[in-house]
């Protein structure tokens, strides 16, 4: 069920000492992709400053549901019926986070999918930062057809075995990540690094127990949907006229559209959720009427970033945003 392995290795090359001092690539393997899937199988590789590999550990994870897409990541109600639940694996899988930044490739899925766990389990990861891999790539500039890990991989000839396995992947990605991370040194790259906030507490909707498993894309699979794999949340119209867009200095006002993109600290849908609250319209899409684009990338070149040069439309990062959320002006009724 579960592996260690250790190996030791040299690294060349000057550092620059603002790096962080260890990493733990990871891969997660999940139900799902919606807030109230669970994780059914987690690899770490721990690797040093210089993306040495030091050890990996794997393990399976009994998420007492409906597996979802058996037939991506061939996990079977079965094989998981004997696995460990995320609260019997948690204080080993904490033992190779702590103290290290999370690596992923999307980070922000993996990170929230176990930042989750941990909430049911009622503790905390212990991750304070992460890093994207596809944003890292985007820092150095590599040639890449597209952010898949099958191309980023390709780049650097690593060679994968078992795709949708969480350790191979993790693998796969710890073996790209120690030459982008090499490249960023010699070139003196900012790491794309993102603070993680823990969340602190959890509740999920009813789903089915383990075993109700369907044989392929069209089964029935309980929370599972295979049409549709983030249900769209419907939060009631923004009762507000929209005043217009933001202005530098000024404050936010209830009725203005707001569209996010990239990756963020706070879980998306909270910080959606914070913008309706305070009387803002949360925009899924960007236009002419939209007031502000809160993206922490805004050379990602991402469609939404794209329009908001096309349009003019204001861009703040996530932490001016938050400063601006404190105080939001009231409506014009």
């Amino acid at each position: 069920m579960l592996e260690d392995h250790t190996t030791t290795a040299s690294s060349p090359t000057e550092w620059p000492t603002a790096y962080p001092r260890g990493y733990a690539v990871v891969d997660v393997e999940t139900t799902g992709l919606a807030r109230d899937d669970r994780i059914i199988s987690a690899a770490v590789y721990r690797l040093d400053a210089r993306g040495e590999v030091e050890d990996h550990w794997y393990t399976l994870v009994n998420p007492q549901r409906d597996p979802g897409p058996v037939w991506i990541h061939g996990l079977t109600s079965d094989v998981l019926a004997g696995a460990p639940l995320f609260h019997e694996v948690a204080e080993e899988f904490a033992a190779r986070l702590d103290g290290r930044v999370l690596v992923a490739h999307n980070a922000v899925f993996d990170w929230q999918m176990i930042a989750r766990e941990y909430a049911r389990a009622e503790r905390e990861a212990p991750v304070r930062q992460r890093l994207c891999t596809i944003a890292l790539s985007k820092e150095l500039g590599l040639p890449l057809p597209n952010h898949k890990l099958e191309s980023l991989a390709a780049h650097f000839g690593v060679v994968q075995q078992r795709a949708h396995h969480a350790l191979d992947d993790a693998r796969v990605l710890a073996e790209a990540f120690r030459p982008s991370l090499r490249a960023a040194a010699e070139g003196g790259v900012r790491l794309p690094l993102l603070e993680c906030r823990p969340l602190t507490e959890w509740a999920d909707r009813p789903a089915s127990l383990i075993g109700r498993q369907a044989g392929g894309p069209g089964g029935g699979y309980g929370g599972y949907r295979p049409s549709s794999w983030r249900p769209s949340r419907k939060r009631p119209v923004c009762p507000h006229p929209n005043p217009g867009r933001y202005e530098d200095g000024r404050r936010l006002k209830q009725g203005m559209r707001v569209a996010f993109s990239g990756d963020t600290s706070v879980e998306r849908e909270l910080l959606e959720d914070r913008a309706a609250e305070a009387g803002l319209h949360v925009a899924t899409s960007l236009s002419r009427l939209t007031s502000l684009l809160v993206t922490n990338d805004p050379d990602s070149g991402t469609s939404k970033v794209v329009k908001a040069r096309q349009f003019g439309t204001p861009v703040v990062d996530e932490a001016a945003f938050g400063q601006l959320l404190r105080d939001v002006e009231p409506a014009d009724e």
